[in-house]
């Protein structure tokens, strides 16, 4: 997975555990795939970046995940998890991937 950008498995751990969990009918499910997405991604901002900066964007994954909650009771379901996972992209980017290539 090293030559995955970290903002791209992110993004994938949000819109997957979200697809997961909706075909599915199965919530856990779902959790476990963005649990298992967040901990690749977790590990890849530690190697890069060090402990603070992967505490730091892995607080705001979790963030991004229970923001997609009440963004979606506005904008709808899959717009909110489009919108998170973006933002979190971008933020991976910005702290750590932008400086890997």
């Amino acid at each position: 997975m090293t030559g995955v950008p970290t903002g791209v498995i992110a993004a994938t751990g949000l819109l997957g555990g979200y697809a997961v969990a909706r075909c599915t009918k199965k919530r856990p499910l779902g959790g476990v795939a963005l649990l298992a997405a967040g901990a690749v991604a977790a590990k890849g901002w530690q190697q890069k970046a060090g402990n603070a900066t992967a505490a730091a964007l892995g607080g705001a994954y979790v963030a991004a995940f229970a923001g997609s909650h009440p963004l979606a009771k506005k904008i709808g379901a899959w717009p909110s998890v489009c919108a998170v996972a973006g933002g979190m992209a971008a933020a991976s980017w910005a702290v750590v991937d932008r400086r890997q290539g």
